[in-house]
């Protein structure tokens, strides 16, 4: 007992200390990515925590197998390296028994991964794709900072205003540049420029919404030339454009479970929330093996070969998942080929250095009997 509250606690710490570097490294990234979307207009700054906190599940679900899997092989390295292990086998602990030891800590790993896969992270699919609904509603003006030069449309276009009131609606001394383009988007032809001395923000019936720039002037032509037009005007009205924001979370993420579990329901995407915690029993498998390390090699010899067999079958599920959504796989052959595949590596990993230990041992004493 004491020895199996030893291991768990040295996997599942090592797992807590891989896992959080890894979150921290995807969660770096992905703010990047929505920080830039904000500083350009298309995301309002304010809901940048809420969009990362409705994505933590979603990212947990890949993280935790991961680190799970890095934790074995890092904490079990450790001990084969500092004799531990060696000390516990002398004592009688087979490969087989530490798997059943390590089978603890995986099968809690297994339950936290179901419920965010099952549950919470659909749940958060769902708020995270009301958040972009509600921000697919925000104009440029919306998420205007006065003072600032906001680029939208890729650049295209330009917006800048001196003041801008709390409610978002008067603006003061505006300056709008805007690429005009062929009809089919592929020709320049030149620039637009806006500068007035005011305006403000209607919405019509129809749900357009217009700014409305008040005394001053339209600039058009092409830079370098020396053709402009110029037309000075009281009142102006400009179609206010709705930011484009995109993301990879499709509306099959945010269905809940027990939607899927119903007839007719998407069986791709069902499987794949099933794969998840069945993910983290085959990688426990794999990894007890593959935790071996002989001193003289050190503990990293077989860090790169294990992530890149973890990589392989994370890359065989994502690709078997597309095609079964695709419907180029068979509902009934699913994801779990994937899962017998490497199911049978582990196993042949398990078993593969006792066997060949035991051969070697019985061609050593043949060896003895002969001479």
């Amino acid at each position: 007992m004491i020895v199996s509250r030893y291991l768990s606690r040295e996997v599942l710490f090592t797992m807590s200390a891989v896992s959080a570097v890894l979150l921290v490294i995807i969660m770096s990234g992905r703010f990047i990515k929505y920080l830039a979307q904000a500083a350009s207009g298309a995301l309002d700054p304010g809901a940048l925590f809420m969009i990362m906190g409705y994505r933590m599940p979603s990212f947990l679900t890949l993280i935790l197998p991961l680190g799970l899997f890095l934790g074995i092989l890092l904490g079990y390295g450790r001990l084969y390296l500092e004799s531990e292990m060696t000390v516990l086998s002398a004592t009688g602990m087979s490969q087989q028994r530490l798997l059943g030891i390590t089978l603890i800590p995986a099968t809690m790993v297994a339950l936290l991964v179901a419920w965010l896969s099952f549950s919470l992270a659909p749940q958060g699919a769902a708020l995270f794709a009301q958040v972009l609904n509600q921000q697919d509603a925000l104009t440029e003006f919306d998420t205007l900072v006065p003072g600032r030069f906001q680029s939208l449309r890729d650049g295209s276009r330009v917006t800048y205003t001196d003041t801008l009131s709390d409610d978002r609606v008067e603006l003061g001394s505006v300056f709008i540049s805007e690429k005009r383009l062929s009809q089919d988007q592929s020709k320049d032809r030149g620039i637009t420029v806006l500068v007035a001395e005011k305006g403000h923000q209607e919405t019509h019936p129809d749900g357009g919404r217009f700014l409305i720039l008040k005394n001053g002037y339209r600039y058009d032509g092409n830079p370098g030339e020396a053709d402009y037009r110029a037309i000075k005007y009281d009142t102006y009205g400009v179609l206010l454009p709705k930011p484009d924001v995109s993301d990879d979370v499709t509306d099959r993420d945010a269905i809940p479970t027990r939607e899927l579990l119903k007839p007719g329901g998407d069986k791709a995407e069902l499987q794949w929330r099933i794969s998840l915690p069945l993910l983290v029993f085959v990688v426990t498998l794999i990894a007890v093996p593959l935790s071996r390390a002989n001193p003289r090699q050190g503990r990293f010899l077989k860090l790169l070969p294990a992530i890149l067999l973890y990589m392989a079958y994370l890359t065989i599920l994502i690709s078997a998942r597309g095609a079964l959504e695709k419907g180029r796989l068979p509902q009934s052959l699913g994801l779990w080929w994937v899962h017998a595949i490497f199911l049978v590596i582990g196993l042949g990993l398990m078993y593969w250095e006792p066997m060949r230990l035991k051969r070697a041992s019985r061609r050593a004493a043949r060896e003895l009997r002969h001479a």
